[in-house]
């Protein structure tokens, strides 16, 4: 089939290079323009604009598909159908109609479970036991288009949102290709009324630490929060990231926040915290037992 595919980040690569080999035609790639990274603010091209252009592929990187030249060249592509995998644009009805099939979305979740902007970091978050990958319909409003195809993966008690990015962008892949395959045969399922969530986007302040919180709670912030926007505390006057922990036994009745040991155990809410990867700002990252060489926490942490 002709096909376009509209996606930016890392995520998306392995859905694009799976349609490729599955002898499908690639016409065009739509991704988010380059944007300012790094010490120097360079451009820098997205991974789907680097897979694009290797493999001799049009890639267009409008702002937005609202103007009506954007739309146009993007009808005049006569498509069988377009694939969106982590795009990060609003895709109008003129887009959405526009491809002999529409549009199909690679969405990483169980819709109607956590629509929306970061749908694996909150099933971590939220300590749910599954999560996967559901091929969608689109249509006009946010993930809430008929579903064609799902795929399950468990969430273990240790699984990282890096993780599970991976394991679920793999999934996405080979659900696409299946999707594709079948796209004739498939019945759209409409999604059910109930269960619906909403994975709001994530912000720079969630990353924040609260040793008042129950500990479990905290692991979930550290495996899902890293490496965006990324889990911190303050200590001597500056910000320390925390990459990874480990949860302990804590003794009862000491002060949330309480360094409790030389291993870095601090006491939370409920229980207590081993910290066992950090990053102070500007350094790289080190192990506890090297971290603690170099820099001397607090006894109370904030």
């Amino acid at each position: 089939m002709r096909v376009a595919f509209l996606g930016t980040p890392e995520f998306a690569v392995p859905a694009l290079d799976a349609i490729a080999k599955a002898g499908h035609e690639i016409v065009c790639v739509y991704s988010q323009p380059p944007r300012p990274a790094g010490r120097g603010h360079k451009l820098v091209a997205s991974p789907i604009q680097h897979w694009a252009e290797a493999n001799g592929i049009e890639v267009r990187t409008p702002v937005s598909l609202k103007d009506e030249a954007v739309r146009d060249a993007f009808r005049n592509l006569k498509l069988d159908v377009a694939v969106v995998a982590a795009y990060g644009l609003i895709l109008p009805r003129a887009i959405l109609d526009a491809p002999t099939y529409g549009c199909l979305n690679i969405h990483a979740s169980l819709l109607p479970r956590w629509r929306g902007a970061a749908p694996i970091e909150r099933a971590i978050l939220a300590g749910d036991a599954q999560t996967g990958v559901t091929i969608m319909q689109m249509e006009v409003g946010l993930d809430t288009g008929p579903m064609l195809l799902t795929e399950r993966v468990a969430i273990g008690p240790r699984t990282t949102a890096t993780a599970l990015t991976n394991e679920l962008s793999a999934l996405g892949a080979k659900a696409i290709v299946q999707a594709l395959a079948d796209i004739k045969h498939l019945t759209p399922q409409t999604q059910p009324a109930d269960g619906v969530t909403y994975a709001a986007k994530l912000t720079r302040e969630e990353g924040r630490i609260d040793w008042t919180r129950n500990v479990v709670d905290l692991d979930r912030q550290v495996r899902a929060l890293n490496p965006r926007p990324g889990v911190w505390f303050e200590a001597g006057g500056e910000r320390v990231k925390l990459l990874r922990a480990a949860i302990m036994p804590g003794p009862a009745g000491a002060p949330p926040g309480t360094l409790l040991d030389d291993d870095l155990t601090v006491a939370c809410g409920d229980g207590a915290l081993r910290l066992t990867e950090l990053q102070r700002a500007g350094k790289a990252a080190q192990p506890a037992t090297e971290f603690r060489r170099g820099f001397t926490l607090p006894p109370v942490l904030s």
